[in-house]
């Protein structure tokens, strides 16, 4: 059943994806009307969200956010199936990246880099960035259960330089690459809520005390690798640009947490500035008040 709906749904996909950007919009702001005033999907969700959040903005204001949140969160499905035929041009045209220099300077010291981004803007576009990164990349993704949309999408997002891994085979990859000398920069995605049997870590994010990922900087502390933020800011539609914030070249110094600390804060600056582009949709504090079950409290 799997490779059946795989074949049926592939081709309309792909011709979607050959659509020039202002018909692709057209069809977003036709997606939008139906995913927000008849699906209404997760409308509850994103708004009890804004308002733990934001709990001195008006209800206006919240539904404000909220309708340009939806705009933006189907604009990024439609980018997301343009990634399937966009072209190298075309993706490096409307996905920059502002200081490739800071790469070619760590390079030049032989540092491999961890690059920690959250889901804001359009985090689907960061494998554009490879083709103009000196050093040898890696995406760290969950694999989709379907191993046809699997294979496909690996395969249209290491078209342009990035190799994605799964979260499993990060620790050998990294490993590998520093015995064969490989210079080699990583990208996570490291906002998402840990599973409770996981949530080791807790700590304020967006206001709310919450478990969050750590993973990140154990890799970058044990590899010796420069601790990177990669801060986006969507220029206009369809257009983004990426800033490579240095946190640190030495993230041995810093002690346990210290370096997942500062990549949330820089996670909020974005958050706070421009509400309507983080992903909102996702229950990212569904674990609020279950601190007494973790690992690290439970006896």
């Amino acid at each position: 059943m799997q490779k059946i709906g795989f074949y049926i749904v592939y081709p309309i996909v792909w011709l979607i994806s050959k659509l020039p950007f202002p018909l692709l919009y057209l069809v977003s702001d036709v997606l939008y009307f139906f995913v927000f005033y008849i699906v209404g999907y997760r409308k509850k969700l994103v708004y009890a969200n804004l308002k733990l959040v934001f709990p001195d903005k008006s209800d206006s204001e919240l539904k404000k956010i909220r309708r340009k949140f939806y705009h933006h969160f189907v604009d990024i499905f439609m980018e997301m199936i343009k990634t399937f035929s966009i072209t190298p041009h075309e993706i490096v045209k409307r996905f920059k990246v502002t200081n490739v220099s800071l790469v070619n300077q760590l390079g030049a010291k032989n540092k491999s880099i961890m690059v920690v981004a959250n889901h804001y803007a359009n985090w689907e576009w960061v494998v554009g960035s490879g083709m103009e990164i000196p050093h040898t990349g890696f995406m760290v993704y969950s694999k989709i259960q379907n191993p046809y949309w699997d294979n496909i999408i690996k395969k249209s997002r290491e078209r342009f330089g990035f190799k994605l891994i799964e979260r499993k085979e990060t620790i050998p990859t990294i490993e590998k690459n520093a015995l064969d000398k490989v210079l080699s920069i990583y990208g996570f995605i490291s906002d998402q809520s840990p599973q409770l049997g996981r949530a080791f870590y807790w700590t304020q994010f967006l206001g709310q005390r919450v478990p969050v990922l750590t993973g990140a900087e154990m890799l970058a502390k044990k590899n010796d690798l420069v601790f990177i933020f990669l801060n986006t800011k969507k220029v206009k539609r369809g257009y983004y640009e990426i800033t490579l914030d240095l946190v640190t070249e030495n993230p041995t110094e810093y002690k346990d947490f210290e370096l997942t600390e500062k990549y949330l804060r820089l996670c909020e600056d974005q958050i706070y500035a421009q509400p309507e582009f983080y992903f909102w949709t996702h229950n990212r504090f569904k674990l609020m008040g279950k601190e007494h079950l973790s690992p690290v409290n439970r006896n």
